[in-house]
């Protein structure tokens, strides 16, 4: 994996070759060198084993995700400030499965790295929300889900966002209700 200023010296580089191409008459060359070195400023924003984790993870294929993310040695040399982001966000996902503390450091790095999609940021907010609710800080996670909400602005995570907001509902209800007793037998014997 190239470095990101790597890939940059590359991309002008071949830019400046396909200058030299346009300036001895070859058109066609220097139009193929000004693709290619697109091809590398295309990879400084977006990284390419990012890319391809992104593609197993969507064949709910989380090991060889794992396996393309696992090729990111040093992520804050090799990547940009949002490729970081989507990095934490991925780790998250496939972490949320089985360790909840972990997942939720990866998902708080990535929204404070930034995400570039609105739908992911709401995505990683619900998770925050749905670990914060599973540890019993309800005003975290209530704020969690409207600002996960706020930002589904295509309704991509309506239904999940739905059937949170039910489950917290119905966990809302007090445990024990005092003053009143336990059961109408036992009201019952009381003479009430």
């Amino acid at each position: 994996m190239y470095n990101k200023i790597i890939k940059l010296i590359i991309a002008i580089g071949i830019f400046a070759y396909a200058v030299y191409q346009f300036s001895e008459g070859n058109i066609g060359n220097g139009i193929m060198y000004i693709l290619l070195s697109s091809i590398f400023v295309f990879l400084y924003f977006k990284n390419e084993f990012i890319l391809l984790a992104f593609l197993r993870l969507r064949k709910q294929d989380f090991d060889g995700a794992k396996k393309w993310l696992n090729k990111i040695k040093n992520p804050e040399s090799a990547l940009v400030k949002k490729q970081q982001g989507y990095y934490n966000y991925l780790h998250g996902i496939m972490v949320s499965q089985s360790n909840m503390n972990e997942a939720e450091k990866y998902f708080k790095k990535a929204i404070s790295l930034g995400l570039s999609m609105s739908h992911d940021l709401a995505m990683a907010k619900l998770n925050l929300a749905g670990i914060a609710f599973s540890k019993r800080r309800k005003q975290e996670a209530q704020k969690l889900l409207s600002e996960a909400q706020k930002l589904d602005k295509q309704g991509m995570l309506a239904d999940q966002i739905k059937m949170m907001k039910q489950n917290m509902k119905r966990a809302v209800g007090p445990n024990q209700h005092y003053g009143a007793g336990a059961s109408l037998r036992a009201q019952k014997r009381r003479g009430k």
